[in-house]
């Protein structure tokens, strides 16, 4: 499908000319191109056996031509026209497939194919396209906060370097925003550079924004036509800080309600919702009707129990907007009577009250020593034992570190007793004489013997406990003797005696010696009578030897002439 010249027009030139009054032949044919690409025009008319030459040119909006290559059938030679948008830029092959290279806007024209012959020119038209991209869009000018029920600029959303022309479309949390009268407003522009002639959009946004916008994403995106159809890109997530007006006041107590007691230091914090929150509120103290203008912190230092009742706070501005809290003042109080070192008689009374005061139910725990009592302390007659370090201790246990303890050392004194014991070794040769003492401060032990004796082991003592220990002697009296055991504190010396008789001991002593020498009389006895058989026994052998050695000799004479009258017979 091609055009062709009038008949009569042999000549080349003026076949060239009439080239534009030639009837249509093939129809439109487009190539879509991204910008910066190479554009690649393909010339689709069927190369005749007799061609000359072809060309490509391009028109003006006015419809004039202007040629900007020509190739040779023959030479094989190409010739590109002094154009100056297109220099450096052209390619022409040779099946007549027309390149150009980086891609511009003005390149969207209309370029015809023309092979000529003797007695035709073939045509055949290509419409370029040229796409350009456009950049990421962007959320710029920024409000820097947004306030409740109030149209105000959030920002604008920009995209440049499109061809042609984008749309731009706001969203709230992925949802498409429309216009509405009085809460939302798009505005849209676009510029094209005079240069590049690359369109620069911009939509900005205003909007009447309400507390379920806090922490909603805002994004936008612009919507192109490419090469290979529609495509839209979309922004970051732009989230704005919406102010809005406090509605409820609230009041904290530092440390915790339940733990404040005597001596502490109490902060207490108003807050308010609003976004920005109130920086200044008023502080109204249990008793005083006007409140103290502070921060949002107002602190009490050591605290006593009639600070204890309501602390409440406001906004300055708005003092019907307020907020309360209950605030007690833990103590705890403790009078242990009696207290300190106290010093009592043994068998005295003494009665013992540990006192608790508190702002809640105590807990008292007594220890002795170290040692917990399962009940308290009281002695309607003191003994030695009763003595020690007395501890009242009481807690609160839901105050951390809200404790009391008062402490009563007893002291038991007593004159000092002693009880004498006696005690005889089971062989009778000695005796232990022990002296029990009883008294405090802890008396001392003195021994005194009358008589004659041997003293054993005369300082052997037991340990103190419970004012009480004993002291013992063991004796082996030859005579009878008295021994006496001193015992002597700081309040008084007593004296006590005990005889101990040595009639026993002699005794035993002579049934002993008796025994032995009875012993040793028998033992001699038994040795003269196993002596005497001893000697019978031996005499008694020696002839019984005698009378054996006789027979042998007679036995050997016999044989001899035995012998003898042998010898005769042969």
């Amino acid at each position: 499908m091609a055009s062709k010249a009038a008949p009569s027009c042999r000549l080349v030139f003026c076949l060239l000319i009439s080239a534009a009054v030639l009837r249509p032949g093939l129809g439109w044919y487009t190539v879509n191109s991204a910008y910066g690409d190479t554009i690649i025009m393909p010339c689709r008319v069927d190369v005749p056996q007799n061609l000359m030459f072809g060309k490509w040119k391009y028109e003006k909006p006015d419809g004039s031509p202007v040629f900007i290559a020509f190739r040779s059938s023959t030479k094989k030679s190409v010739q590109y026209d002094d154009v100056p948008e297109y220099k450096d830029r052209l390619n022409l092959s040779e099946n007549y497939t027309l390149s150009i290279s980086n891609a511009k806007i003005s390149d969207e024209k209309r370029f015809v194919c023309m092979l000529v012959t003797e007695d035709d020119v073939f045509e055949a038209p290509t419409v370029v396209k040229v796409f350009k991209q456009p950049s990421k869009p962007e959320i710029v000018s920024k409000a820097p906060f947004l306030e409740t029920d109030k149209l105000k600029k959030l920002g604008e959303c920009i995209s440049k370097d499109s061809y042609p022309d984008g749309n731009i479309t706001w969203y709230r949390n992925g949802k498409v925003l429309q216009p509405l009268e009085g809460a939302v407003v798009i505005i849209f522009r676009k510029q094209m550079d005079s240069v590049t002639q690359l369109y620069t959009m911009t939509s900005s946004l205003e909007y009447k924004t309400t507390k379920a916008d806090i922490q909603m994403p805002f994004t936008c995106s612009v919507t192109y036509y490419g090469p290979s159809g529609q495509k839209t890109v979309y922004s970051e997530q732009a989230v704005f800080d919406i102010y809005y007006p406090t509605e409820q006041v609230t009041i904290q107590v530092l440390p915790s309600k339940n733990a404040i007691k005597e001596g502490d230091n109490i902060t207490l914090k108003c807050l308010g919702n609003g976004n920005p929150p109130p920086e200044e509120f008023l502080f109204y103290l249990p008793g005083q009707p006007e409140g103290i203008r502070s921060s949002n912190t107002y602190t009490l230092t050591d605290v006593k129990r009639n600070a204890t009742g309501d602390y409440k706070c406001s906004l300055v501005d708005k003092k019907s907007m307020i907020a309360s809290a209950a605030i007690t003042v833990h103590y705890l109080d403790l009078s242990l009577n009696p207290s300190g070192e106290v010093t009592k008689q043994i068998g005295d009374a003494l009665p013992v009250s540990c006192t608790i005061s508190a702002s809640r139910n105590a807990t008292v725990v007594w220890m002795k020593d170290n040692v917990k009592l399962r009940s308290s302390p009281s002695f309607s007659s003191l003994h030695y034992q009763d003595a020690g370090n007395y501890v009242c201790e009481t807690a609160l246990q839901e105050v951390e570190g809200l404790k009391k303890r008062e402490s009563l050392t007893l002291i038991v004194e007593g004159k000092p007793q002693i009880k004498m014991t006696k005690k005889t070794d089971p062989s009778g040769l000695s005796k232990t004489i022990i002296c029990h003492v009883e008294g405090f401060p802890k008396p001392a032990i003195q021994w005194t013997i009358t008589g004659s004796g041997s003293v054993i082991n005369q300082t052997e003592e037991s340990p103190y406990i419970n004012g009480r220990y004993y002291s013992k002697i063991i004796i082996s009296p030859e005579e009878n003797v008295t021994l006496t055991c001193t015992a002597e504190n700081q309040l008084e010396r007593t004296v006590n005696s005990l005889n101990v008789s040595a009639n026993e001991n002699k005794e035993k002593v002579n049934d002993q010696a008796k025994l032995i020498v009875g012993i040793v009389v028998g033992l001699l006895l038994a040795a003269l009578v196993a002596g005497v058989v001893y000697w019978l026994y031996m005499k008694k052998s020696k002839t019984a030897s005698k009378h054996v050695n006789k027979d042998l000799g007679n036995m050997e004479e016999n044989k001899k002439l035995e012998e003898n009258n042998h010898k005769t017979e042969a």
